[in-house]
């Protein structure tokens, strides 16, 4: 029993419990509570890996425990289950910290084991990156970095063993993983840290451009060559020098690179002089860099060269958990800079997020992301907030937006402003023949509109204009 993870269940229907224990018992060791004191005791008595927890107790309520549970035992899971709890309720109880929430009465049973266990999984995942973290942490700094899947573990793991060290590095990834922020992260935990750190993307300038900006020029070099200019390779004299996208250089370009690599001088255009240098190389490719030398348009010397480390960023789809972690940022980030009131993302768009395919990566979601906090009206963020191509390509493929299944109660949150929409226009803006329509009282179809902004005298309005 003691090698079983524990879950406690707080509910005071003795059905539920009961359900919940013939469910979880062959596999965990579970203990119950009727009303929080007991729960109080049991937490205080065991080691819980998950709770489940009622939100609506006899004079209690259950988003107290919840908040408790959330501050002292912050790596507990948490599921709230409620067959009263209103819309706010269930939003409240996901922003106090629970996980999941399941809608009483239960009729999958199978659902409280598949969550309980995948709950288990994400928890183990958390225990371990925190692990990972702490002991990367101690010797260098990560503030740069957003993320906590394993892949980001790893890479900052092997950050801290070369970045003290001068070697080359080649980063490898997609389009916007985040190849720059790395390079930076490595300068500053390395030697030269005080020293500059200079960026170039190579495939953003002609090739002669570019030798100029790294090299430097000579006077008179070419046409508008008015006056000696000092390269990069000068002005990132002791630092480090990141050159982004280094297969789209020409392979001319490659050979005067090579010559730097190796014998640490190069020769500003213009000059009959060789210049020496001191910087530490970091180099960046969207590009599978092997089948670059294999097409012949990447030199095999070069490649070698420079492919003394390489660090590989995984893209963004397959660090799910970091999308989660880089959503929540990036919603802070843009309610801090577009001063707007704190807003909570809903599970319909958690669960879009996490299932789109974000090709741009990294800078891709976090356009999105700013792009859903300016246009949010509301305190929810929904799917709709989000840039048209993305919610269009999920029309393409033939899935909504927030077409992963989830308990009722938190899946309307993003169908119930279009749903309030239709029945408004179809009673053409009268609330009381709404009401009797849907089943829900006027007042709170009132306090619907309010909160989603819709005008429903508007809906008169049109109706007037229609028939005149």
């Amino acid at each position: 029993m003691t090698d079983k993870h524990r879950i406690l269940i707080v509910d005071d229907s003795p059905d539920t419990l009961e359900l919940f224990e013939i469910q979880l018992k062959p596999r965990y060791a579970v203990d119950t509570a009727t009303d929080l004191a007991s729960a109080r005791k049991l937490l205080n008595r065991h080691r819980f890996h998950v709770a489940i927890i009622d939100l609506v107790l006899p004079g209690e309520n259950g988003l107290d425990l919840i908040q408790e549970i959330k501050q002292q035992y912050p790596f507990m899971a948490v599921i709230a289950i409620s067959g009263q709890a209103s819309i706010e309720t269930s939003v409240n109880a996901m922003k106090l910290g629970a996980d999941e929430f399941i809608v009483k009465p239960i009729r999958n049973l199978d659902l409280i084991n598949l969550q309980v266990e995948r709950l288990l999984e994400t928890q183990w995942l958390i225990e371990e990156n925190r692990r990972l973290s702490e002991l990367v942490q101690k010797d260098i700094e990560t503030d740069l970095i957003i993320g906590n899947s394993p892949s980001i573990q790893q890479i900052l793991q092997k950050v801290q063993k070369i970045a003290k060290l001068d070697t080359l590095v080649l980063i490898t990834g997609e389009t916007g993983v985040g190849k720059s922020v790395f390079a930076e992260l490595i300068h500053r935990n390395s030697q030269r840290k005080h020293k500059k750190f200079v960026t170039v993307n190579c495939g953003s300038l002609t090739e002669t451009l570019l030798e100029s900006l790294l090299f430097g020029h000579k006077r008179g070099a070419f046409t508008d060559a008015i006056r000696d200019k000092l390269g990069y390779f000068q002005e990132a004299n002791g630092g480090t020098l990141f050159l982004d996208e280094i297969t789209e250089t020409s392979l001319s370009f490659q050979v005067k690179l090579l010559k730097v690599l190796e014998t640490g001088s190069f020769r500003m255009v213009g000059s009959d002089a060789d210049f020496s240098t001191d910087v530490r190389i970091l180099a960046a490719t969207n590009k599978d860099i092997a089948e670059c030398v294999a097409n012949g348009s990447f030199r095999e010397d070069l490649y070698y060269r420079l492919n003394v480390i390489t660090l590989h960023i995984s893209p963004l789809r397959e660090r799910k958990d970091d999308i989660k972690i880089l959503t929540n940022a990036f919603v802070r980030e843009f309610c801090v800079k577009y001063k707007k009131a704190e807003l909570v993302i809903s599970p319909g768009m958690m669960s879009f997020i996490l299932n789109y395919p974000w090709k741009g990566n990294v800078r891709e979601l976090r356009n999105a992301i700013e792009h859903a906090v300016i246009l949010a009206e509301h305190s929810v963020i929904h799917p709709q907030d989000l840039p048209e191509n993305i919610t269009e390509h999920a029309e393409h493929n033939g899935k909504a937006p927030d077409s992963e299944i989830m308990p009722w109660n938190l899946s309307k949150l993003d169908h119930e402003r279009v749903y309030l929409e239709k029945l408004i226009e179809s009673t053409r803006g009268n609330l009381s023949e709404a009401a009797k329509l849907s089943g829900i009282p006027r007042e709170n179809i009132y306090r619907k509109c309010e909160r989603f902004k819709l005008d429903y005298k508007q809906f008169r309005d049109k109706q007037s204009k229609a028939r005149d």
